[in-house]
């Protein structure tokens, strides 16, 4: 005969194992989703000063300007990476456009994307792109120098929110990084 208590023990103890390795699985699958999902969440939210891409300008032009400073950098790229203007001055709700020069300064081609912020932090929600060579990786033929645009706005709630009053200044900076596996048909859809 069987022992009852010894079943239902045993019972419990592979009730435990199996949540044990259930409780792992989630851990790992957590630990991979967790970078694409924060930065989704910095993108929705700009949270950490991550600038948010925008469908259309706002209507609204107000007669308050903020000063964009540019900041330019590269990691581990054979390349030189600078902003045309290093600032511009723009009205709140004013699209403005930057451009910035890159040249590949090796014989082999490069696969590179820009990472972008903003600082203040607290500007990232008001800092807005139309358009930017960020948004897809870039191929850069060897020794060639290429011109990427960016078009970007502040929106008008920069100085109505209380957490956006009183910037004046607004410092985006991108770093290029290489990209491996860069595929170009990928990066076009």
């Amino acid at each position: 005969m069987v022992d009852q208590g010894a079943a239902k023990t045993q019972g419990r103890k592979n009730l435990v194992a199996i949540l044990c390795v259930f409780g792992v699985m989630a851990m790992v699958g957590a630990a991979f989703a967790a970078v694409p999902l924060y930065r989704l969440f910095c993108q929705v939210t700009g949270f950490g000063g991550t600038v948010m891409l925008a469908e259309k300008a706002p209507d609204t032009v107000l007669d308050q300007t903020v000063m964009i400073h540019f900041d330019t950098n590269v990691r581990n790229l054979p390349m030189t990476f600078e902003a045309e203007q290093v600032s511009q001055r723009v009205r709140i709700g004013e699209t403005g456009m930057a451009y910035f020069k890159v040249k590949n300064t090796s014989n082999e081609t490069l696969h590179a994307t820009a990472a972008y912020n903003v600082v203040p932090l607290k500007a990232g929600p008001y800092f807005q792109k139309l358009q930017c060579f960020c948004f897809e990786g870039q191929e850069i033929a060897p020794g060639a120098e290429m011109i990427f645009p960016i078009q970007y706005f502040v929106a008008p709630e920069l100085a109505t929110d209380r957490e956006g009053r009183g910037v004046k200044e607004i410092t985006l900076s991108y770093t290029f990084y290489p990209t491996k596996g860069f595929d170009p048909e990928v990066s076009a859809q």
